[in-house]
């Protein structure tokens, strides 16, 4: 543990000399969240927020039989439903949840705009 205390220390003042005969002044690396998160993806997220979950073999909310017979009103508020609970998912960090509400919105949304 010493050798490596003193390797490190070794290691800050060789640092400190170069900075100093170099008139370097350290900073802080700022980076916004957003940039941290595409670099390590290596992705753009807005091109990949629509394939964050993929279940193959899930049964369409859309064949519900009890979805195909409400109004646009009650539609529209089992999506602000469905909504609410994707936020709260997203905010307990349960992603897998969020994004399998997120497709189940996305399903009532394409229904609710198919019965206008």
């Amino acid at each position: 543990m010493q050798k490596t205390m003193d390797e490190t220390n070794r290691r800050r003042e060789k640092q400190l000399k170069h900075n100093e005969r170099n008139n370097i002044t350290p900073k802080q690396i700022t980076k916004s969240n957003e940039n941290i998160l595409i670099q390590s993806r290596g992705v753009n997220m807005k091109q990949s927020a629509s394939k964050a979950y993929i279940e193959s073999g899930s049964t369409s909310i859309a064949a519900d039989p009890v979805i195909q017979y409400m109004s646009s009103e009650q539609l529209n508020k089992v999506i602000a439903t469905t909504r609410k609970n994707m936020e709260k998912a997203a905010r307990e960090l349960d992603f897998i949840e969020a994004a399998r509400l997120r497709d189940e919105m996305l399903e009532l949304e394409k229904l609710s705009a198919n019965k206008n």
